[in-house]
C-alpha cells in the first residue's frame, strides 16, 4: 500500500496523524475540565477561586499533551 509513496510523502502523513490523533484526547479532556468546573462553580460558589484555580491548572497539563504532541509532528516532518 505504501510502496508507491516517496518517504517525504510518508512522513508528512506520519506528521499529519500525530497530529490528528495526537489532539483528540486534550480537547476531550479541556472540555471535561471546563464543563465540570463550571458545574461545581454552580453547585458551591464560594468555592470558585478554588476551583478556578485547579481547573486552571489542569487545563494547562492537558494543553501540554498537545504541545508534546506538536513537537514530536515537528520532529517527524523535519527530521
Amino acid at each position: 500500500m505504501l510502496e508507491g509513496l516517496d518517504p517525504e510523502m510518508i512522513k508528512n502523513l506520519a506528521a499529519a496523524l500525530a497530529i490528528a490523533i495526537g489532539v483528540i484526547s486534550p480537547a476531550i479532556a479541556i472540555g471535561r475540565i471546563g464543563s465540570e468546573g463550571v458545574k461545581a462553580i454552580g453547585r458551591n460558589p464560594e468555592a470558585s477561586s478554588r476551583i478556578q484555580t485547579s481547573m486552571i491548572l489542569a487545563i494547562a497539563f492537558a494543553e501540554a499533551v498537545a504541545i508534546y504532541v506538536l513537537v514530536i509532528a515537528i520532529l517527524i516532518k523535519f527530521v
